[in-house]
């Protein structure tokens, strides 16, 4: 191992409305000092109390994925696990995502758009893991 992963860095036209539907998503805190990065307009940080830490860089001419077109994919996508999928959509649409896939019922997934149009995933969670050797992961996981 020659290094470790410091964050996630996403492109977005607005740093601080994204880090702040993130910390609706997430918790954590927004823009904690933190010696690795200078805040400004064009960059925010999201510390989640898991330790994962988001940044959130200004990008002048974003161009958002547009899922699942290939001419602008999805570039990346973040999966968050939720105990109860019902209740977590409720809540991400509340906080300006959209709905890109809800799938058919008993999936345990489904694919949202975050304000800045990113895909991501609400992934039940599993308490125990599979033991017949079946996975019921998102396509691309």
């Amino acid at each position: 191992m020659i290094a470790e992963l410091e964050c996630v860095v996403l492109d977005c036209p607005n740093p601080m409305e994204l880090a702040t539907f993130y910390q609706s998503l997430l918790g954590g805190a927004v823009n904690q000092p933190d010696r690795r990065w200078s805040l400004d307009d064009d960059w925010a940080t999201l510390h989640a109390p898991s330790g994962l830490v988001i940044a959130f860089q200004r990008a002048a001419d974003y161009q958002p994925p547009q899922w699942p077109d290939p001419l602008r994919p999805q570039q990346f996508h973040l999966d968050f696990g939720v105990p109860d999928l019902d209740r977590a959509q409720e809540q991400v649409l509340s906080w300006g995502a959209t709905v890109l896939d809800e799938g058919p019922a008993g999936r345990s997934w489904r694919i949202y758009a975050d304000p800045a149009s990113h895909p991501f995933c609400l992934v039940r969670q599993k308490k125990t893991p599979p033991t017949d050797g079946r996975s019921d992961s998102p396509p691309w996981s």
